[in-house]
């Protein structure tokens, strides 16, 4: 299993939607709940942030490469998980 690194920003409705989306897909596939997340707000954490290649957020990361950036749909929250889920 793969760590992924999701970045955010409070104010930001688009991470709303793609926390809802987590949540709906942690309870209709338990084992995504097991994906190990590390959450970086980028208005907090800008010195963490800026370390990484994005312009928008959510952005997700598995394993240190970038998989999503920008507005999700809850199908692209699913390819994350399913990515951070590949042998």
């Amino acid at each position: 299993m793969k760590n992924v690194t999701m970045f955010t920003m409070a104010s930001c409705p688009y991470c709303r939607q793609a926390l809802k989306w987590m949540e709906e897909l942690q309870s209709e596939h338990p084992e995504y709940a097991k994906v190990p997340i590390t959450f970086i707000d980028e208005v907090e954490h800008p010195d963490i942030a800026d370390k990484y290649d994005y312009y928008y957020v959510p952005t997700y990361y598995v394993d240190g490469k970038k998989v999503h950036e920008g507005a999700a749909t809850k199908e692209k929250v699913e390819n994350m998980y399913r990515a951070a889920l590949e042998d």
